[in-house]
């Protein structure tokens, strides 16, 4: 067997190991999320058997108590669906910037576009008072605003990592310190709704978010399958891509809008919760030992801690409740330090 024969074997074997691990990867992190939102189905401070919650599901509402089934139906299913699509689009997000400014820390919430989706919440709220559909559409025109106001500036003959990064962190910066001053300026009852929505969180989500989340993934699959490719292509390295053909500037301006997008869709449904996207590919890439983009195990370490940081977040002070995103920053701190100083030991940072 020749030499290119051998090389042809053993890059077939590797793909073949890659796959398995990937896709059983997929399917623990899949498992972990949907556990979790059972979780968060099937308990709560209202205590309900689980044979009757199971009866409710199935619709079967015979020995259960409209109050019950209220609970179940109304206030934890749509709850734990919104945590699984906003999770989701997080660890979606995460991984194409992450790839995009080819950086561990680079992340959506770091780099500032979830701060342009907050900021324009926090004009809607301001302006239009309250918490509604303006603060939806507020979210989105913000976060759009800021992957334009991060691309323009940091934009040199193409878009370039480590600018994108450094520019977006400033850019981070000020919106957050408009959605601050916002803040201060506002009503006493509407500021209480802002800053409620700023730490981020999933208490009295309605079925109205879980179908935004829902109908805004659907929207971003084809954009995601295409940057999945793109971004699959671009892993072999800018100069390579080229020479195969890859408009690489246009992979990169297709992945910021459709990484921008899954962000606004996530804070959309549950607010900033930070961290989420941070850390779904790290753990992605981590577990299933594969480099590249991992969109799909991404969404789906993302969900699974989103649906599982929202699960502690109800139960460890019950009946009181934390915010979602106060457990992701606890625990995201914690990770942030553990990732920089297993880089500054030269370790693998997933």
């Amino acid at each position: 067997m020749t030499t290119t024969h051998l090389l042809r074997s053993r890059r077939e074997t590797l793909a073949i190991q890659w796959t398995t691990r990937g896709a059983a990867t997929l399917a623990i992190a899949s498992f972990v999320a949907l556990a979790a939102a059972a979780a968060a189905v099937y308990t709560g401070s209202r205590d309900i058997a689980p044979w009757l919650v199971t009866q409710i599901l199935v619709g079967d509402y015979g020995q259960v108590t409209g109050f019950d089934v209220y609970t179940v139906l109304d206030n934890r299913l749509p709850r734990a669906l919104s945590a699984l699509m906003a999770g989701a689009a997080f660890g979606v997000s995460g991984a194409i910037f992450q790839r995009l400014t080819e950086n561990p820390l680079g992340s959506p919430d770091l780099i500032g576009f979830s701060q342009g989706a907050s900021a324009g919440a926090m004009v809607a709220i301001a302006f239009g008072g309250g918490i509604g559909v303006g603060v939806v559409a507020g979210a989105l025109t913000g976060g759009l605003v800021a992957v334009v106001a991060v691309a323009a500036l940091a934009w040199r003959r193409g878009l370039e990592g480590y600018r994108l990064l450094v520019v977006g962190i400033a850019v981070g910066a000020v919106l957050s310190a408009v959605s601050s001053f916002l803040l201060s300026r506002i009503e006493i009852e509407d500021a209480a709704a802002g800053y409620r929505w700023l730490v981020g969180g999933l208490a009295g989500r309605s079925w109205d978010a879980a179908a935004l989340g829902a109908a805004g993934l659907a929207v971003l699959m084809p954009m995601i399958v295409a940057v999945h490719r793109g971004l699959d292509r671009l892993s072999v390295g800018e100069a390579l891509a080229r020479s195969q053909g890859l408009n690489v500037q246009r992979v990169r301006i297709m992945s910021a809008l459709t990484g921008t997008g899954a962000v606004a869709v996530a804070v959309c449904v549950a607010g900033p919760v930070g961290f989420i996207a941070l850390a779904a590919p790290h753990l992605a890439r981590l577990v299933g030992r594969r480099p590249g983009p991992v969109l799909a195990t991404s969404a789906a370490f993302g969900a699974a801690l989103l649906a599982s940081a929202d699960v502690i977040a109800g139960r460890l002070f019950a009946p009181n409740q934390l915010p979602t995103g106060v457990v992701t920053a606890v625990l995201g701190g914690g990770y942030v330090v553990w990732l920089l100083q297993r880089r500054a030991r030269g370790g693998r940072t997933a």
